[in-house]
């Protein structure tokens, strides 16, 4: 496919989020938010064509549904109520891209509140589905702010979600239902590849050094080797998330729509 240098922000990070479902075969590809949603779409119109998707309601699709409102009716391959999608949650059959608050060096993730729970500075969603969620199927994470306050030095503070910190697990506990694939955010695209699942840099954004990245985290990071830049998206893929974008969203997702490429200072 051919690389193109005219590209923003939001639509690297598509193509990023859509190698987190590559060669997952035939599970679930559920991508919350608009980019990962938009990079689930991608995944499966390209590299993994087996990958099955929803309506976000209850009934599964044969080529994923646009962001937006809709001017045709999908193309309906089955049904998938509640019911059915808990079993293919709870036996593994899912891939989801969650948009946590915090993270910690163990893939803890934290979506309730910030502060002390007792008396939080800020309350938020709850932990909803995710600690039953993180245990059973593969979970990526997208952030779209990668600073200090989202990947926090110590743990979260309140874990919403599993990782793989040992001192949360009791003597007998199984960990081997949890699989955490790839952090995508603003500046990187990172992994848990490292000796006991430490978080490694995968890749860099253009214009992004490591020691930048470093700098906005609050815990030692690893290189991967083989560090380099993350690939660009090319004119095909580009066609692609236009296609999944007829209203341009993914303009709106990132403050002020930065170019792909950071300009020279």
């Amino acid at each position: 496919m051919s690389e193109t240098t005219d590209f923003t922000l939001a639509e690297l990070l598509i193509v990023a989020a859509s190698e987190a479902w590559r060669g997952d075969g035939e599970v679930i590809a559920s991508g919350l938010g608009v980019l990962p949603r938009l990079g689930a779409g991608l995944a499966k119109l390209t590299h993994t064509p087996e990958l099955l998707m929803t309506d976000s309601e209850a009934l599964l699709v044969e080529e994923p549904i646009p962001v937006g409102p809709r001017d045709a009716a999908p193309s309906y391959a089955g049904y998938l109520p509640f019911e059915r999608m808990f079993e293919c949650v709870a036996g593994g059959h899912r891939h989801a891209m969650i948009g946590p608050t915090q993270v910690d060096r163990f893939g803890q993730t934290n979506l309730s509140c910030i502060g002390d729970y007792a008396r939080p500075k800020v309350a938020m969603l709850g932990v909803r589905g995710l600690p039953g969620n993180s245990i059973n199927h593969i979970n990526s994470f997208f952030v779209p702010a990668h600073t200090r306050r989202a990947f926090v030095e110590g743990e979260v503070d309140m874990v919403s979600g599993a990782g793989y910190n040992p001192a949360r697990y009791a003597e007998g506990m199984r960990r081997d239902f949890l699989e955490i694939r790839h952090i995508v955010t603003n500046l990187c695209v990172m992994d848990f590849g490292g000796p006991d699942h430490a978080i490694r840099v995968r890749s860099l954004h253009p214009g992004v050094s490591f020691e930048e990245v470093q700098d906005n985290t609050g815990f030692a990071l690893l290189q991967a080797p083989g560090l380099g830049e993350t690939p660009a998206p090319s004119a095909e893929q580009l066609a692609l998330i236009a296609r999944l974008d007829p209203h341009n969203l993914r303009a709106k997702a990132l403050k002020g729509n930065p170019p792909g490429r950071r300009p020279s200072v």
